[in-house]
């Protein structure tokens, strides 16, 4: 009951110090006994399960009748192939759900919440599960209280806690209170933050008591269930097609069936025929290719540091044409330094030098500035806001005592940062008994609530002079690109209530900082520019400010092509969505302005991606058609909101997650033309010649074997290129694009009819070649054989290696070269050398009902396996010809 106890009485019994934390050595004993800070999940399915989930189909069902059937027709190496063939398959289908779900759950704990803790005497960022009771937790807006804390101070605190209590609006804490009733509940402890509820406004700091299933949500955790994967729109896309196409290829089987029966065939032996020719030409298998290579995709994504939290992130990033960026810490360094300081004494330049006599009122306005600051810095350890550690570097540039004024003063009371007001205040107690609040923000929000200026060490009224002096002083700070952040203070009572606090205030000085750009974002921003992809700057800067480093940048040439927040608020809806492709800059914007940013460039059919950190940015990274967080400077709350996080809060990323969601999709789309291809191949040979009279040119467990070899391997491979490096030349694709596109699916249909009308002539002269003609009567089993051997090499050898030529639709193999897929290459590799063994070893061979090829067979094997990928990159030369011929001419 630790809502009932002190804050004393929680510090003692847990035997730790609010100002040192626990020690490094304390907290992994901790950890030993308590465990991780972690919810348990629920239980995975094991190996075994899913081994039998693969065997869940209904194809899988009339293979083992088939299996029954062939048995007690005594074609008991039949039999024993089929089951084979059904158990290899389904291991290939238990290595590729496993695989999926280990690249998945990798994903989920890098995108876990993180906490800030003090340990050892020094404040850092952790992983939320290597919390243990006894750690002192810092809270601030836009965090996940990562456990269930004891509060030990708390400024305007409040949490929403709706996952516990039902209750929406977010409750104010009070880290003093006291509870003597055991029972009062949840929603009324107000001395306490519990596990997954978020912080919304103001500051707190509070002592874990509970981790993992020992919290309050903890105990409740069988209702909740975050681990449940459902499918992409891709894979359910995929999922129907497969199933469309299944029913095409079952009608197409039946026919053949009853096509049979009216011919006279064995029945018993055309039955496993069709059902085997319906196995092999359904492609099962795609949806589970289609994960393993979103998740392989995705997990290379993730070490060039873009997390994708969102699967259908993926899908989306290849329409991209619009990215909206913030531009601190993203398209800039985010390492903020001051480099001018301004008061009435005139404009201390921090470039040039540092002078020996540094005026009072810039060491003033420096200790204001610090004293108004929830960062940290030690050393080169830092915590928090980028501006807000810049400003704790100024103090030390100006040689003030940090750590002497850190304990020679004492915070009792805030009022919090937001959007609206653009100002912070915080009451202080300082060294003399002396209350004094202070107050940064936006220069203009400042002039409003100042009515004095602190001038040579005195206070006098404010004066008009004074106020164009400094706005004077902002303006040429903002046209070097320079972010400006204003300060103020004034005298004050112990019980200043913090609506007090923001009136009647001393002006005290304004300063100027740089935030670089970065060296990598000009050449991305380039890419991007000639993918089709228009890069927009949005930042909370002034005009002059955006527009000095829009200009450096490259996103905007003129000043009419940057608009504030306030002109923006003059428009109307529908005047916004006509003037909005127009502008390239918007300075001066909140974060409800994102919103209307982002609605209008949707409404123009733009695919937008927009970036965000705070709170309030949550409904434009929710609006936007790809939310990116900050994964630095981020706040758990958008980091939630978003489908993508960056850990490197680096504009490039985003460039370079675009490219990798392009080529992703581009390899599913080779993954699914390639099976579409090979399986309408196999029908078109079995039923051209079926429907001719000829004999069956591919017998059952033949054609099982082939839908082995080419539905798992080659597709998984050419699901995992590396891609097209050009693949940034061309512009987003339309989000109403499907597979079949841009030619791709009249490529499928021409490639299966080509690959079984060789196989057909493959069948053809192995009869040819030993004096027979296929539609001879009482024609010899060895001929028989020879013929469908002949089928059965070149159907693998087309399959296998027209795999290589949809590796690239438009470039000819010679460009992007053989080898260029070792993951490929080594599966046709493998294909053959397993097509070589089964011919080789006789016991296979008898089992499979083969015969040894001579020398001629061999030759038209390999020549006409070769036929489909000579044809398709004959077409992808002409066609590439054609295309720099027509770019010549223009």
């Amino acid at each position: 009951m630790w809502f009932t106890k002190s804050i004393d009485e929680t510090l003692k019994e847990l035997s730790v110090g609010p100002a040192t934390g626990l020690s490094s050595e304390e907290a992994a004993s901790r950890k030993s006994k308590y465990g991780p800070n972690r919810l348990e999940a629920k239980k995975k399915k094991s190996v075994f399960q899913i081994f039998i989930s693969q065997l869940n189909d209904w194809l899988i069902y009339v293979l083992f009748a088939a299996v029954i059937i062939t048995f007690f027709m005594g074609e008991y190496i039949d039999s024993v192939i089929i089951i084979l063939v059904i158990l290899i398959n389904a291991g290939i289908g238990v290595f590729q759900e496993v695989k999926a779900g280990k690249a998945i759950e990798a994903l989920m704990q890098m995108s876990s919440p993180r906490a800030l803790v003090r340990r050892d005497s020094h404040t850092a960022e952790i992983d939320s599960a290597e919390l243990v009771p006894g750690d002192i937790v810092i809270l601030d807006a836009g965090r996940v209280v990562p456990a269930d804390l004891r509060l030990i101070e708390s400024a305007n605190l409040q949490t929403e806690e709706s996952a516990l209590t039902g209750e929406s609006v977010p409750g104010s804490k009070e880290a003093a209170d006291i509870y003597d009733d055991p029972n009062t509940p949840i929603g009324d402890r107000d001395n306490q933050a519990f596990m997954s509820s978020i912080v919304t406004y103001g500051r707190g700091v509070g002592v874990v008591v509970e981790t993992g299933m020992r919290t309050e949500v903890g105990k409740i955790a069988h209702l909740i269930d975050n681990e449940e994967l459902t499918k992409t729109p891709l894979e359910k896309k995929l999922s129907e097609l497969g199933k469309m196409l299944g029913k095409m290829a079952v009608g197409i089987c039946a026919f053949i069936f009853v096509l049979s029966w009216f011919q006279g065939r064995d029945l018993g032996e055309m039955f496993l025929t069709s059902v085997s020719l319906a196995v092999a030409s359904i492609p099962e298998g795609l949806a589970a290719i289609v994960a393993v290579v979103l998740s392989v995709g995705v997990t290379a994504m993730s070490k060039n540091n873009a997390i994708i939290r969102q699967l259908p992130a993926v899908e989306t990033l290849g329409s991209v044409n619009v990215i909206c960026s913030d531009k601190t810490g993203t398209l800039t360094m985010n390492k903020m330094s001051v480099t001018q300081v301004y008061t009435t004494q005139g404009l201390l330049d921090l470039d040039e030098h540092v002078p020996n006599d540094i005026p009072n009122a810039a060491k003033f306005a420096a200790k204001a500035m610090i004293l108004c600051s929830d960062a940290t810095l030690h050393n080169d350890d830092a915590t928090g806001d980028p501006t807000e550690i810049a400003l704790l570097a100024l103090g030390d540039t100006l040689r003030l005592d940090r750590k002497n004024l850190e304990n020679d003063t004492n915070r009792i009371n805030e009022k919090s940062f937001d959007s609206d007001r653009k100002m912070m205040s915080v009451l202080v107690k300082e060294e003399d008994g002396d209350y004094k609040v202070f107050t940064k923000g936006a220069l203009a929000s400042l002039k409003k609530v100042s009515t004095r200026i602190f001038d040579n060490g005195e206070v006098r009224e404010i004066t008009e002079a004074d106020l164009k002096n400094f706005s004077h002083a902002a303006r040429q700070m903002s046209d070097h690109a320079l972010r400006t952040l204003a300060v103020a203070y004034k005298p004050a009572a112990r019980d200043t209530h913090p609506d007090e606090m923001e009136q009647d205030l001393v002006l005290l000085g304004l300063v100027g900082m740089i935030d670089p750009a970065r060296d990598e974002v000009k050449p991305s921003i380039k890419l991007a520019k000639d993918a089709g992809i228009k890069t927009i700057m949005i930042t909370g800067d002034h005009k002059n400010t955006a527009f000095a480093i829009a200009k450096d940048l490259h996103i905007a040439d003129h000043v009419d092509q940057v608009i504030t927040g306030p002109e923006m608020d003059s428009f109307s809806e529908d005047e916004l969505k006509q003037k909005v492709n127009s502008y390239r800059v918007y300075a001066r914007v909140s974060p409800e302005h994102k919103v209307k940013i982002v609605r209008a460039l949707k409404a123009n059919g733009n695919i937008v991606s927009m970036t965000g950190d705070g709170v309030n940015d949550a409904p434009s990274l929710n609006a936007a058609d790809i939310g990116v967080a900050m994964g630095i400077t981020g706040t758990d709350v958008a980091k939630g909101a978003a489908d993508m996080i960056l850990t490197d809060d680096d504009f490039s990323t985003i460039v370079k997650a675009i490219e990798q969601g392009r080529n992703i999709y581009n390899n599913i789309k080779k993954s699914v033309i390639f099976l579409l291809t090979c399986n309408l191949g196999e029908v078109v040979v079995m039923f051209l010649a079926l429907l001719v009279g000829w004999q069956s040119p591919l017998i059952a467990t033949q054609l099982l074997w082939i839908n082995l070899l080419t539905d798992s391997l080659p597709a998984i491979a050419l699901g995992m290129d590396n891609g097209d490096p050009d693949v940034m030349k061309e512009k987003p694709r339309s989000i109403n694009e499907n597979f079949f596109s841009h030619g791709a699916g009249i490529q499928a249909v021409v490639g299966g009819i080509f690959i079984g009308l060789i196989t057909m002539l493959a069948y053809w002269y192995g009869y040819y070649e030993l004096g027979y003609s296929p539609a001879d009567g009482n024609i010899p089993e060895e001929v028989v054989k020879n013929a469908r051997t002949l089928a059965f090499m070149v159907l693998v050898c087309s399959q296998l290696f027209f795999s290589l030529g949809l590796r690239n639709r438009k470039k000819p193999l010679y460009k992007i070269g053989i080898f260029g897929n070792r993951y490929l290459v080594g599966a046709i590799v493998l294909g053959i050398l397993m097509q070589i063994l089964v011919l080789f070893v006789p016991v296979l061979r008898e089992a499979f009902k083969l015969h040894m090829l001579d020398q001629k067979g061999w030759m038209m094997a390999v020549v006409l396996g070769l036929l489909p990928l000579t044809a398709l990159e004959i077409y992808k030369i002409v066609f590439a010809n054609r295309k720099q011929h027509s770019t010549a001419k223009i």
